[in-house]
């Protein structure tokens, strides 16, 4: 009975992992758009402006304040993803871990 439920058990994380790794691509191609996006903002933010380098970097940071912003919060989407994978990779191990002990007392 405890063997099919640590099996259970690893068949829903295995299906999680899967669901995280194509998450963690979405979230990835979201953070290229976002990076890019704020590439672009600030180019032209700082060709817009005129004044010295000083005053253009600081006019071009002004603008692409809200892009950076979400090119920083799709940064944390990807962090977070790849944190849960880590903990359901590690809960995979421990529960195969515990499957073969089982076994192993089972053969007792």
């Amino acid at each position: 009975m405890e063997t099919t439920r640590i099996l259970q058990e690893l068949s829903e994380l295995t299906a999680t992992s899967r669901k995280g790794v194509e998450a963690l691509f979405e979230a990835e191609e979201e953070l290229a758009h976002a990076e890019n996006e704020l590439d672009t903002v600030e180019a032209r933010g700082f060709l817009d402006s005129e004044g010295s380098v000083a005053e253009r970097t600081a006019r071009e940071k002004l603008i692409a304040a809200d892009v950076l912003l979400a090119r920083d919060l799709a940064r944390a989407s990807v962090n977070r993803i790849k944190t849960k994978l880590r903990v359901i990779d590690s809960e995979i191990v421990a529960q195969s871990t515990m499957a073969k002990l089982l076994s192993a007392e089972a053969k007792l």
